[in-house]
């Protein structure tokens, strides 16, 4: 299923083959949960390839189809699985790799629901896994075991945004015959292509950027068609997480934009790092191309440009402060996840009792605040910000 690079092809046009649609511009929602056979030998063939026909809309469904063509087309992949979710993407991936018995080795700081299935799930059936600092390659070769099969990357990472070395973990891995699966959702396939860079399998939160206008929860799973076949023959049909028609077409809506979104967002999210920069009440600015968040040598071959998220580490004394930033804050919503049109903060400390000290008994830092910049304009969120740290 691998397709043509040029974005604004696949964006606008890739798979939608208008002319078996009365020619229409937009894609049609195709809200059926089964599809006829005109014999019984078409029906035969339909149960001996679920994965690339239409029986079921467990299975295969032609609106969610489309949208796997384009983007298996952006990541550079033979093909492409949608999910309820991230997070189904991601566990999908996960159990299809393992059995009892065996280990993984996964980045340090992964979004915590990467960290359930791996450490809370599938250790209570027999799967170990060790995390490790991705910042050093040779930490993922040092905890490979003779019973590992799976390494785990997530390039930036959740929160302070550390980045892994992809090619290099993906030769480590493959001269170990260890399978590789990254979380490519905070820089986007515009930003950043691991499978090019010898990576297995690639997962998205399409709930994030490449939806873009919070409206959808969605998970994408890219790789060889060999490989999606098996996470489709196992958890895939299994679990049933899938992408609805409906879903899948305004996924389809919010990629029209993703180009001109993610170039718009990037260019607001420098006027605004370089205001948090300069502020005195901002402890650190995580980013990843901010000073001491750089990796040499993973320049323009890997991060090839910048998202719009930013975690500060604010100078406070207390828990009490943090809240007052944040309840001043007028242009960023207060909220989870990141990535849509709008601009958000994601206070660390809203996950923990009030009475929480700034860093927590399991060593989280409570004056981490994570910005998403969306589309407004950056003086004006920049002002929102000025007013918000005048607060503490």
């Amino acid at each position: 299923m691998t397709e043509p690079t040029d974005l604004s092809w696949i964006l606008n046009h890739l798979g939608e083959e208008r002319a078996r649609h009365h020619g229409a511009v937009s894609p049609p929602i195709v809200q059926s949960s089964i599809f006829a056979f005109p014999t019984v030998a078409a029906m035969r063939e339909g149960f001996g390839d679920e994965f690339g026909l239409h029986m079921y809309t467990r299975g295969n469904n032609p609106t969610v189809e489309i949208l796997r063509r384009k983007i298996a087309a952006l990541e550079g992949s033979e093909d492409c699985l949608m999910f309820g979710s991230g997070a189904a993407a991601m566990s999908a991936a996960v159990i299809a790799s393992v059995s009892a018995g065996d280990h993984v080795v996964c980045v340090a700081k992964p979004y915590s629901w990467t960290r359930a299935v791996l450490r809370d799930l599938l250790g209570r059936f027999g799967v170990a896994t060790t995390f490790v600092d991705g910042t050093v390659s040779g930490n993922f070769e040092s905890a490979l075991t003779a019973s590992t099969r799976l390494i785990v990357l997530e390039t930036p990472n959740s929160m302070t945004f550390e980045q892994q070395d992809i090619a290099a973990v993906a030769a480590i891995a493959k001269a170990h015959g260890v399978r590789t699966l990254c979380d490519n959702s905070h820089a986007t396939p515009l930003n950043q292509s691991p499978i090019a860079l010898g990576i297995d399998l690639v997962a998205h939160s399409a709930t994030k950027y490449l939806n873009g206008h919070s409206d959808v929860v969605a998970g994408a799973l890219c790789g060889s068609e060999a490989l999606l076949r098996e996470v489709f023959r196992g958890p895939y049909m299994t679990l049933g997480a899938i992408l609805s028609p409906h879903d899948a077409w305004l996924l389809l809506r919010g990629m029209r934009t993703l180009q001109v979104r993610m170039e718009r967002i990037a260019a607001t999210t420098v006027k605004v790092l370089q205001f948090l920069q300069a502020q005195p009440k901002i402890r650190r600015v995580h980013f990843p191309q901010a000073d001491g968040n750089a990796r040499l040598g993973l320049g323009a071959e890997q991060l090839r440009g910048a998202s719009g998220l930013v975690t500060i580490e604010l100078d406070v004394v207390d828990v009490a402060a943090i809240e007052r930033f944040c309840d001043a804050l007028t242009r960023f919503l207060m909220t989870v996840s990141w990535g849509g049109f709008e601009s958000l903060a994601f206070p660390v400390c809203a996950v923990f009792p009030q009475d929480t000290p700034l860093l927590s008994p399991n060593g989280t830092a409570l004056s981490l605040v994570r910005l998403s910049i969306g589309l407004e304009d950056a003086d004006v969120l920049i002002a929102d910000l000025a007013r918000a740290l005048a607060q503490i």
